[in-house]
């Protein structure tokens, strides 16, 4: 299984961008995809996730009504809109997978570094 996160950057507070973690190895329709990040110093923290089938959705408190995250099954890849952003979702994102039935996330993409100046 590989998963690999793309489309960070340096955005002004406000600002948006898209996250992409394309996915392949396996079929994923039984799976659950999720965002997770880690700020410098700080422990790794849930993000959101979406289930594969059915494409259900959770998100963290922190990043609610502004994060949406969303999957296109032909292309195999989960997305991360995010909106409004601040300057503390500065951080390094990482894509993740786990089997729906499991709660340990067992596959991990590379992260993509997102920044966001005040």
């Amino acid at each position: 299984v590989q998963l690999q996160a793309s489309g960070g950057g340096l955005v002004q507070a406000g600002g948006s961008l898209r996250l992409s973690c394309a996915a392949s190895g396996r079929t994923f329709s039984s799976y659950v995809m999720g965002w997770f990040r880690q700020a410098q110093g700080k422990e790794r923290e849930f993000v959101a996730h979406i289930r594969w089938s059915g494409g259900s959705t959770y998100y963290a408190d922190s990043v609610k009504g502004r994060f949406t995250i969303s999957r296109d099954n032909a292309k195999n890849t989960v997305y991360l809109q995010m909106n409004s952003l601040k300057p503390e979702d500065t951080a390094v994102y990482y894509c993740a997978a786990r089997n729906s039935y499991q709660l340990e996330y067992a596959y991990w993409g590379q992260g993509t570094q997102v920044t966001v100046s005040s």
